[in-house]
Parts: C-alpha cells; structure tokens; sequence
C-alpha cells in the first residue's frame, strides 16, 4: 500500500474494522488509498467538492434560468403560496396544455426563500446554496458508499461501523469531482437535481436506520421504513428522480439485508424447488418492509397523478427526434444509442455541452452507422457486469456489483424514454444521481486491479491524475457556466450541428447590440434546422429593424405558416407590414396574433400604433388601454395615449390619463415629461416646472427635457431661465428641432428688452 504515514488513529481504525469484517472479504484490503479518520475524511471531501465548483459562485443567471427563476411569477412574494402546488417548475399551470409537467414545487419554494432572502434577482444567492448542497451531498456519499461497498453493520451500542473507510473516501471523491455535475451545480435550476439528490441520501440512510436493533432484518423499525418513504416523496416533489429511490430501497433489502442470491432464487423459482419454502428468506420481514414501500411509491405517484392531471407533456421533434420517429426500429436503436452516450459521459465527461438537441446528435437510420457499434461496446459491457452480478461465486462480489449496477440504471429509469417521452436527448443533469453506480463500478474494478498489480503506486497515482484531472475540468467548466456567452460559445465545438446553440449565441450578441454577428448565427440555425421558428422570428426582427423589410416578412410568414399560433411571429409580421404601409393585412396579422395569445400587451400596444396611423384615434386609444389592463406598467402605451390627447386638443383627458399612469409607475421620466407638457398648454406652470425638474433629474442628458422647460419658462416670462435650459438642450442636442428658433426668438426679446431698459 502507499501513503504509510497514517497516524495512530488511523491505524487503530483500520484494525477494528479488519476484526469486525472477518465474516466476509474486506474491500479496502486491496484498496491502495488513504485512511483518513471519518472526521477528516469528511472534512477533505467537502473542502474538494468546493473548490471544483467555487468559480461558479458569482456567475449570472443562464439559460434556463430565465424562465425558472427570472420570469416565473411563482417567486414573487405576491403570488400565493398554495399556487406553488398547483404550477409546474415554470411557473405554469399544470393543467395548462403549454405545461411540462414538471412538478416541483419544494425546489421552487427555495427559488422564492432565495428570493425573497436576497430582496430581488441577486444571483450571489442562489449559486452559493447549489454549492452547498452539492458540498454536503459529497459528504454524505462517504456514509452512502461505506454501506454499500463495505455493508451494513452496527455495534452493540447501535452506532453504524464503516466497514470500507478507503473505498467510500475514494468513490466520495470521484463523485464530488465529476465533471458532468457542472450543470447541476453551476446552473441554478440544477437545484432540483440537487436537492432531490439529498432527499434521495437521507432516504437511503433512513431505511438503513431501520435495522440498527437486528442487522440480519429479523426485526426492524416500522417508524424508520415510513420516514425512508416520506423522505423519498419529498425527493420526488424537488424532481421526479426521486420516487426511484424507493425501489433502490427494496433491492437493497434483499441483496444486503436479506443477502439473496438472485440467480439462485430464480433457479428455485422456476423450478419450484420445495426447498425455498425452507430458505427463510422472505421471512424477515422483507415482504412487509417491501409492501410498505410499493404502497407508499404507489400512494405518491397517485397523488401526483391527481395533481398533474391525465394528459402528457407536450414536446416537439426537435426537443427528441428518435421518441416522433415512426419505426420502432429505429427508436429502439436511437434510445440505446443515447445510452451509450451517457455512459460515456460518466467515463470520459470532456465534452459536456448545455443542450445535446436540435441536430447535435443526429439519428442513426440503417444498421450500416458506424455509430452501432457504441451500442454493441454498451451492452456487451452490461452482460458482462450483469452476468457478473448474477452468477458469480464471490457473495461479496454479486452483491457490490448488483448495487452499483442498481444505482447506475434505477435512477436513469424515467430519463429512459421508456415509460414516457422525455424533453431532451441527453441532459446531463439526469446523470447527477446514476453517476453514484458509476463511482461504486469504478471504485470496486480498482480495488480488482490493485489486487492484481505488482506496483499498486503506481494505479494509486494513476487514480490521482484522474481526480486532479476532473477537479480542473470541473473549475474550467464552471468558469463556462458563469455567463451565457461563454456557456453557449463553448457549445460550438462540441455541438456544431445543433441549431440551438447557434440561436443562443446570435441572441445573446442581439442583446449586446451586435447585430450584424446575430444575424451570422440566426442564419445558420435556420440553415441547421429550416423549421426553426424562433430562430426565424429574431432574424426577421433584426431585419426589420435594419430596415430590411421584404426579408424580414418572407422569414416572418415563412415562421406562422410553420406554426401557426406563433403569436410574437404573427406581430412581428404586423409591425413590417405596418413599416410597408399594408395597413389592413397588418391589422389583419395583429389580430391573429392576439387570437393565438389574447392576453398580449406588446400587440394591443402596437395595434394602437397602427390606428393612430389610420387617424383611428378612439380605436388606438382602446388598443392602449386594452394594453395597459393586461400591462398596467406599459409605459408606451401610456405615453402614447397622452400624447395623442394632447395632440388632439383634449387637455382635460390627456392630464387624468397623465396622473393615472403616474399613480402607477411614479418613476417614470418619459410619463412626467408628457404630463408635464400637457399641464404647461393647461397654464398650470408651477406644476408643469416641478414635473419638468423632476424628469430632469432622473434624465439629466435628455436635450428635449431641457428644451421644453426653456418653452414653458418663455411663456411664464421666467426669461432668464428659458435662456439657461434652451443653451442646456442646445449643448446637449445642436439639432433639436424647434429649440434653434426658439432660443434666437428668446434673445432678440432680451436684446429688446435691454434696449428698452437701456
């Protein structure tokens, strides 16, 4: 063994644990690794988990953060909190036909605590709690692992004994340095993996707590099995993994409390050997413990059912192409060929990317692929640990084996496309809990090779350079996942062909400003995937606003004849219609737009433009009120609507919709200086100054501001400070249209006014 410089706790504990594990082979004695105490075993797997993920502290809110936290209304201290239990993850109904179905309503309640806590969208906050969490969740793995490498044994005070210190330590660390955690840990909506990861330990642990007065099962706590069960509700609320660790309960139970021999058993069965009846190995109470968990599995799932309603989540092909595909052939061969790909992730995670849909893997359609034959590496690898698993000699052997396997694949279950569809080809989040079969496989094939090795420093080593190696992939992964630009640029090597990731880097240079470099990756996700809506929609956007109007609604029209109920497309496609003077079929657009999205603020505000216009003054009005009910902080719509009073002569209502708006966004600079104008025509100059001042003081640098209190100054004869505010906007804007003339009539009048008093 290396690293002898163990001090005498150390030594002592490895004795004891030697004594207390003579009944079966001892995993750590061929382990070549570190024996920590269980203090600082912990200590330095908190400290290593940390410092892989510490980067992503300070990060922004990326991609899916926007909808889950950003834009959902669930944190918002004004929404109820019972609405949370009636929502989906993204603050939909769950009823709604537009919801993924995606219930968890315990991750949204930290999302608001988090919230609330911070006092606004901070996203400090929310980084910090994911790295704790995944910190104390690494810790937890040591108790984990230590059960499920070492078994389960208790000393007569009750304590559980932690039979394999050096095998749990080193699967601990390989779990708290995995790379393919990034997403959870530095995507704030990894929190659901996160925190029904946690959920999923304690349930394990609690159910492990149940035969703390008689470890062979004869005897167990009723009281511990429910809290496992509650515990494992609670997982399913953060995310839908979690139910699974109820069946993970009930293979343990049999492989370890019961120490069953599957392939036996099934021999027996099959052959109706009377002899089973004499095995005594369903009379432990495994088949009570195992009636209280399916009851409890199916009681929950019911409930959820109840609450979710009957329908399925709605997804497009392009979120799973091989699940809409029509040859069951060819979902079989896809679906395995995904799993391939997340096995590969677990053993070589170096090309990690934060969207795998969209043409980024493209389907496999005739046995000829090359790509078959990941297939065939994936299942030939799983036979062979299967067959391992069922049929080898070694007790010790089967059962490790069998309960990693059981941790890799339980897990990845409802991500299997099996039961239902899911909303992605690959995500990596989903392997945040399979990946603790994989550190169990790992752990125990190089207690194996050391077992082998003549030179067991040099594996040691070897296992080293792959921890540090992950603790670097981890920190530069996580330096990726703290803004979207990094994130969505890193994706363009891994995964060129997904149109996705060529839509989020043009949008994220469009809200930068440049444009001309968003309208290169528009076009290429257009290109990648010709029916990609929103990639159509924000070009033509672009287009419009370059004045490049006939492309723009060819792109448009091409995106609502794709999809018809796009409702932004169908405004889009208005407002260019508007910009080309064909007003009716405009009006005809933003009417179908609000068809397809009745509450839509942005298109009445629009449609009253387009009215105005016509000189259909009522019916802009009613458009920019209709705006200003769904939307009561619409500022243009207000301002518009004053304006146009006010441009049409009718003072008295331009100010009572000037005051009301206020009432409602009273910081508003442009609101104050429309208002302001209306009361200065209205004579109500003292009023008009004060509203002028104020908006000045929000907008220092607006000439228009200052060139309109020099006007009001003029008529209320305060001359000089017309002079003053007139050579303000003049500074401010040489070419201010009006202000020129206004000043030149105001200096002839002081000039004349000198003469006279001269």
């Amino acid at each position: 063994q290396i690293f002898n410089q163990h001090n005498a706790e150390a030594l002592s504990l490895e004795q004891a644990f030697h004594r207390m594990a003579q009944t079966e082979p001892n995993l750590d004695h061929d382990v070549s690794w570190f024996l920590l105490p269980p203090y600082w075993a912990k200590m330095v797997v908190a400290l290593i988990s940390f410092l892989c993920f510490a980067n992503s502290y300070d990060g922004d809110f990326v991609f899916d953060d926007s909808e889950a936290i950003i834009n959902n209304k669930d944190l918002r201290a004004e929404t109820p909190l019972g609405d949370l239990w009636y929502h989906d993850f993204w603050g939909s109904k769950l009823s709604s036909n537009t919801s993924h179905k995606s219930y968890r309503p315990l991750t949204v309640l930290t999302f608001r605590i988090n919230y609330l806590l911070a006092g606004g969208f901070y996203p400090v906050g929310f980084h910090v709690i994911n790295i704790i969490l995944h910190c104390t969740i690494s810790v937890l793995m040591i108790d984990v692992f230590s059960i499920l490498l070492g078994g389960l044994q208790f000393s007569n005070k009750g304590r559980r004994l932690n039979l394999a210190p050096k095998s749990s330590l080193l699967a601990a660390l390989l779990f708290a340095v995995h790379p393919v955690h990034t997403e959870c840990v530095a995507g704030i909506v990894g929190r659901a993996d996160l925190l029904c990861a946690l959920f999923f330990l304690l349930s394990f642990l609690g159910y492990c707590k149940a035969f703390r007065e008689n470890k062979e099962g004869h005897t167990f706590s009723v009281l511990w099995v429910l809290v496992s069960v509650i515990l494992g509700a609670i997982a399913m609320l953060c995310k839908e993994q979690g139910i699974t660790i109820l069946g993970l309960n009930a293979v343990f139970d049999a492989l370890v409390i019961n120490k069953i021999n599957l392939l036996e058993l099934i021999q027996k069965l099959l052959h109706k050997d009377k002899s089973l009846e004499n095995t005594g190995q369903l009379r432990k109470g495994l088949l009570i413990r195992i009636t209280l968990l399916m009851s409890g599995g199916a009681s929950i799932l019911y409930i959820r059912w109840r609450i979710m309603g009957t329908g399925p989540p709605a997804f497009t092909e392009v979120d799973n192409p091989a699940s809409f595909a029509d040859n069951l052939f060819v979902r079989a061969i896809n679906y395995n060929y995904y799993y391939s790909l997340n096995a590969w992730l677990l053993l070589c995670p170096w090309w990690l990317c934060f969207d795998w849909s969209m043409g980024c893997i493209p389907l496999i359609k005739s046995v000829s692929d090359w790509r078959i034959i990941a297939l065939a590496a994936l299942w030939f690898c799983l036979i062979g640990l299967i067959c391992q698993a069922l049929c080898s000699e070694d007790s010790h052997k089967r059962r490790i084996l069998t309960l990693g396997l059981g941790f890799l694949i339980i897990p990845f279950l409802p991500a299997s496309n099996l039961f239902f569809r899911v909303g992605f080809v690959i995500a990596e989040r989903v392997i945040y809990l399979p990946s603790i079969g994989y550190c169990i496989l790992f752990t125990y094939g190089f207690s194996l090779l050391s077992k082998q090795a003549k030179k067991k420093k040099i594996l040691a080593v070897a296992v080293l350079g792959i921890l540090l190696i992950n603790v670097m992939r981890c920190a530069l992964r996580s330096s990726q996942w703290r803004s979207e630009e990094q994130l969505f640029r890193s994706a363009l090597s891994v995964c060129p062909l997904n149109a996705k990731v060529h839509y989020n880097v043009g949008k994220n240079l469009a809200d930068k400003g440049n444009q001309s470099a968003a309208i290169k990756y528009y076009r290429e996700a257009v290109r990648l995937n010709p029916k990609y809506v929103h990639a159509m929609n924000n070009l033509g956007n672009i287009l419009k606003e370059r004045n490049e109007l006939h492309e723009a609604e060819e792109l448009l029209s091409l995106a609502v004849q794709i999809q018809p109920d796009f409702a932004a497309a169908w405004m889009n496609l208005g407002i260019v219609q508007n910009s080309l003077r064909r007003f009716e079929e405009a009006e005809q657009s933003y009417w179908t737009a609000i068809k397809h999205r009745k509450k839509y603020p942005d298109c009445y505000y629009n449609l009253g433009r387009l009215y105005a216009d016509l000189n259909r003054h009522i019916d802009a009005l009613n458009a920019w009120r209709n705006a200003t009910v769904l939307k009561p902080e619409h500022s243009l719509a207000w301002n518009n609507m004053i304006i146009l009073l006010d441009n049409t002569g009718n003072l008295a209502q331009a100010e009572a919709v000037g005051r009301e708006a206020l009432e409602l966004i009273p910081n508003d600079h442009s609101l104050m200086f429309s208002l302001a104008n209306v009361l200065g025509k209205s004579q109500k100059y003292k009023e008009s100054e004060a509203l002028f001042l104020k908006a000045i003081k929000a907008n220092p640098n607006a000439a228009s501001y200052h060139g309109n209190l020099a006007v009001l100054y003029h008529r209320w004869g305060n001359l000089d400070l017309a002079k003053k505010h007139y050579e303000v906007s003049l500074k401010l804007d040489p070419m201010a249209p009006g202000t020129k003339e206004n000043y030149n009539l105001l200096r002839r009048k002081l000039e004349q006014l000198q003469k006279k008093g001269g």
